[in-house]
């Protein structure tokens, strides 16, 4: 029978966490758990399974609903179903009996989320049309919102059939018992139900997700923070309205039947509904003298007040936060009047190079203006600021009208592009100013504490003014904005002769919702090769407890990489810098535009490729390409250097070795990056397109998880690297395993780091 271990939670405590890969299941024995995704919520009582939804990835948070006792085993494939129930008949029961109840109960909630975003869709549409109406009605002006153009009903790609729905219905109500029977009198039969029913049940908490996510999404365009929403179109329509003293009873139903919607939808803050409610609700609605007047009395002038209005001068409006002069608003309009005036707009002549230049100094410079107020008042940021610090916009002629109008729009959903490890241009700043985060290496490789000391070396600054500079938060953003920030902005941008800070229609060759890069799709590029390459943000790192008998215990220890979004329309990604600082521990560095039309899968993997070399050459230090010291580069540097007398290389081998140098301009790291991508989209899927050296070394030191070296084990190109890995995997659980045990019997406790450790050996 597999290793099961029975723990104890507590209420409230975090069980597993979405996105984190699923190493273990867990059984409820006694107690609740909460399957949590936003507002989403299943409870999992007796003898629930958790984990057995999902496949590579929890798709949601799991809660302790209250003080609740666990039992767990490891989980890597189906072959640890097999291991938990041969011979085991209770055990199979309780597994096939949670994977269809579960099922069941995830069915019954995603019907619920069906029906709750056809009618917020349906409800959201109608409430706008009659908005419309209103307006025809009582003859005023229908105020601009873009926003209902791109409201479309959602196009769902995991989906649950209703026969599903009504099969699944039936076995629970009517058959399981006979079905348990049956499927429990084999395990192949029993295995092969609970695989069924997880796969099905993964779909659709994958399609309860996508509902989700529409609905926070869209949820602005009715009440929203900003008060750009269908409920304050209907607000200042009662309000105009009412000063023309018309008959606002059906606008003020209308607005009552919103409010009760609103509510019973529950998935708006309340204290934003109970605010915007109660504004709407203590306005005094009685008409004037007693009586309403009609539309058509006053219609003429209704219709010459509502004439010419005009949309927000954006580039004053900005310029103008950043506290710049007149006059050097004027050069900054006269400047992008040019740039826009230019027969062609790429073009790389001299005096067009010089225009960019001097527009990408007045970003920049005012970047750090509006920055730097924004921190002493962040309440004070408009969406255009918004859109200016996060997206580079400046100006609508440049970025296009109907590209403006979706970046506003997009200012209400800017968290789709935040995460734990991922961060917009803005917050990354915001990070470093509020210390949680230090400032990243400039051009030199010098970070923040060795340019004060290059500084300091150079007699530009005293070793007093270094100590206090040490710590200034303005000082170490302007060292961000004027290093880190411009470079990386016109590295990721891809096209370094026509960079221009400032977002331009031209870059936008696609709708800004396809080309937006969101931490949910990096999160998915990212897991994608994390499930192939395994190991690739795992770092070697030292646990220590003297007292229990550990002095150095090495340990495998997953650092996780910050991802950047460059305010820019780009086509290329970068490995800034391969850690934080000079502890091992400390998250890479990676940046990516915000904005892409190129495919973030093949963004990411070049990366990570680049990535695997730059950490690799980091650790090694002065050794990196020393073969006497065993590493990734060092094997790869020796195999570069002397192919040509390499006797296991073919002829034909050998020429491929000596272009991909030339295509590589002889760059070592730019060979092996080609070779990682290849292992990683065609040789994890035993689509040969390595020679015998490369594929080795990538074997020994980017190997595949578990489930693809299932597949190949049998492959005779792998079987020996396979064979050797599945040996030294063995003997280091041996080991480790022997020091845990000795370490619990000197009174020490085996830490969540130290579980990882030995899990990292069965990946």
């Amino acid at each position: 029978m597999g290793n099961i271990a029975t723990i104890k939670v507590q209420k409230n405590q975090l069980i597993a966490k979405q996105k984190d890969k699923v190493k273990k299941w867990y059984i409820v024995i006694d107690g609740a758990v909460i399957q949590r995704n936003s507002y989403a919520r299943v409870v999992l009582g007796k003898n629930s399974v958790i984990g057995i939804s999902e496949s590579d990835r929890y798709l949601c948070d799991y809660i302790a609903g209250k003080d609740s006792v666990l039992a767990e085993f490891p989980y890597n494939s189906p072959d640890d179903i097999k291991n938990m129930i041969q011979g085991q008949e209770s055990m199979r029961g309780t597994l096939l009996r949670a994977a269809i109840n579960q099922r069941q109960q995830l069915l019954k909630t995603y019907a619920g989320y069906q029906n709750l975003v056809r009618q917020f869709h349906s409800f959201v549409e109608n409430e706008y049309s009659d908005y419309t109406n209103f307006c025809v009605k009582y003859r005023l002006e229908t105020q601009p919102f873009l926003r209902i153009e791109n409201f479309k009903p959602i196009e769902m790609v995991h989906k649950a059939e209703n026969w599903e729905v009504n099969n699944s219905t039936s076995l629970v109500e009517g058959y399981l018992e006979p079905y348990m029977q049956l499927m429990q009198k084999d395990d192949s039969l029993c295995i092969g139900a609970i695989m069924e029913a997880c796969y099905q049940s993964r779909r659709v908490i994958q399609g309860i997700v996508e509902m989700v996510d529409y609905l926070n999404y869209h949820q602005d365009i009715l009440l929203s923070e900003s008060g750009n929403d269908i409920f304050d179109l209907y607000y200042r329509l009662l309000l105009l309205a009412k000063e023309k003293n018309y008959d606002i009873k059906p606008i003020k139903d209308s607005m009552d039947r919103m409010a009760e919607v609103i509510r019973k939808l529950n998935i708006y803050n309340e204290k934003l509904v109970a605010a915007r409610i109660e504004e709407y609700q203590k306005q005094d609605l009685t008409p004037e003298g007693g009586a309403y007047a009609t539309p058509e009395e006053n219609a003429e002038d209704d219709w010459e007040e509502t004439e010419g209005s005009s949309g927000e001068d954006c580039l004053l409006h900005i310029l103008t936060y950043a506290e710049c002069s007149e006059e050097e608003i004027n050069a900054a309009r006269e400047l992008i009047t040019n740039y826009l005036e230019l027969p062609d707009i790429l073009s790389t002549e001299p005096e067009v190079s010089t225009l960019r230049k001097r527009l990408t100094k007045v970003f920049y410079d005012t970047y750090m203006k509006v920055f730097l107020r924004a921190m002493k008042n962040e309440a004070s940021l408009t969406p255009i600021l918004e859109m200016f610090l996060n997206f580079g916009f400046m100006d609508v002629t440049l970025a296009g009208e109907e590209n403006a109008n979706l970046l506003y729009d997009l200012t209400e959903h800017l968290d789709v592009c935040k995460s734990d490890h991922v961060y917009t241009i803005y917050e990354w700043l915001k990070s470093v100013y509020e210390g949680r985060n230090e400032p990243s290496k400039n051009e030199f490789d010098l970070d923040f504490p060795g340019y004060l000391a290059d500084m300091r070396k150079n007699g530009n600054i005293t070793a007093e003014q270094q100590k206090k500079f040490a710590d200034s938060r303005e000082l170490k953003i302007k060292f961000e904005i004027q290093n880190m920030f411009p470079s990386a902005n016109r590295a990721t941008y891809g096209k370094i002769s026509t960079f221009c800070p400032i977002l331009g229609e031209y870059d936008l060759i696609n709708s800004i919702d396809k080309m937006l890069v969101t931490a949910e799709r990096l999160d998915e590029a990212i897991n994608k090769i994390r499930g192939i390459d395994y190991s690739i943000f795992y770092r070697e790192v030292m646990f220590s407890d003297p007292d229990k008998g550990i002095n150095h215990e090495p340990i495998m220890k997953e650092v996780m990489p910050d991802i950047i979004l460059m305010p820019n329309a780009g086509t290329r990604a970068m490995m800034w810098q391969e850690t934080a600082g000079i502890k091992r521990d400390t998250s890479a560095r990676f940046m990516f535009p915000i904005f892409t039309a190129v495919d973030i899968d093949d963004m990411m993997i070049e990366t990570l490729g680049r990535y695997r070399w730059e950490i690799c050459r980091k650790i090694q230090g002065v050794h990196w390409n020393d073969i006497r010291e065993k590493s990734l580069t060092a094997e790869y540097c020796d195999y570069l250097q002397f192919y040509r007398k390499n006797h296991e290389l073919s002829a034909e081998a050998k020429e491929k070795v000596k272009s991909a140098l030339l295509r590589g301009r002889n760059n070592y790291r730019e060979v092996f990056v080609k070779d990682y991508q290849n292992w990683i989209k065609f040789e994890a899927k035993g689509s040969y397109r390595l020679n015998k050296i490369a594929r080795d070394i990538l074997s020994a030191y980017c190997p595949f998880a578990k489930s693809i070296r299932e597949e190949l084990k049998s492959n005779p190109m792998y079987q020996n690297a396979l064979h050797k890995l599945a040996v030294e995997n063995a003997k280091k659980i041996q080991r480790i395993r022997g020091v845990y045990d000795k370490y619990q019997k000197s009174g020490g406790t085996i830490t969540p780091e130290l579980v990882e450790n030995l899990d990292y050996y069965s990946l």
